[in-house]
């Protein structure tokens, strides 16, 4: 385990960034693009990790910050573990709406910051985006969009509509801020972990290549219908 100094390091985790380059007026660490782009055959949840059939799926950080804290903690004690999968989704810490707007920024530093370290040690990192409101994904406050920052263009992302969309604010906000993330990233390919609903991607289906995943409850539930009528055609 390395060692912790500051509070600050252990918040932010500045160790894990050293070597980084930064975008954006509030440096951003950046994510270098994968030199190929690799679509994952599944996605994990890394509380659930060891649930992978063979680990043939890309470790995701889509469920509660709390099941996956020590992955921003602890980052260097999991680096090996990771290397026995394809890939990685970086951490999606939570940007809430109503959360003050240096908080937001401040889980976007840290998505970035876990996927840059990861990278450099050889894993296969897609970077996640996680936009909060509109001051996150526009340019009218901050003359950026600090959402985007720290992500090449023209790649692979991956962005989890799971929980994210449960009232009409929060789809407007997903909405807006997605369009405004495929205008910005232009991005080859977009996986989306969850639910794709018409309110929210209609229009957009044209715009780049979407590749969906359910829900780790959902995938699961599929898994147990789809041995359960086997077995009744046995």
């Amino acid at each position: 385990m390395s060692k912790i100094e500051t509070l600050v390091d252990e918040g932010f985790r500045v160790s894990l960034i050293e070597t980084a380059f930064f975008d954006g007026k509030f440096e951003i660490p950046h994510i270098d693009a994968p030199k190929d782009i690799v679509v994952p055959s599944g996605l994990v949840p890394f509380s659930r990790r060891q649930r992978s059939r063979d680990k043939q799926d890309f470790v995701c950080f889509y469920e509660h910050d709390v099941k996956f804290r020590e992955i921003l903690t602890h980052t260097e004690d999991y680096v090996e573990e990771l290397k026995q999968y394809p890939g990685v989704i970086s951490p999606d810490c939570s940007l809430y709406i109503d959360a003050p707007l240096c908080v937001q920024i401040a889980s976007i530093y840290l998505n970035r910051a876990v996927g840059y370290y990861l990278s450099k040690q050889g894993i296969y990192v897609i970077p996640n985006i996680r936009w909060g409101d509109e001051r996150t994904y526009t340019d009218e406050l901050l003359g950026e969009k600090v959402a985007f920052q720290g992500v090449d263009k023209h790649s692979i992302v991956s962005i989890g509509t799971y929980g994210q969309i449960r009232t009409a604010e929060s789809k407007r906000y997903f909405r807006e801020g997605l369009i405004a993330m495929l205008d910005e990233l232009e991005p080859k390919v977009v996986l989306v972990y969850g639910a794709m609903p018409d309110t929210i991607f209609h229009g957009l289906e044209t715009i780049t290549e979407f590749v969906q995943y359910p829900d780790w409850t959902t995938r699961m539930k599929q898994k147990n219908i789809m041995y359960k009528s086997s077995v009744e055609h046995i």
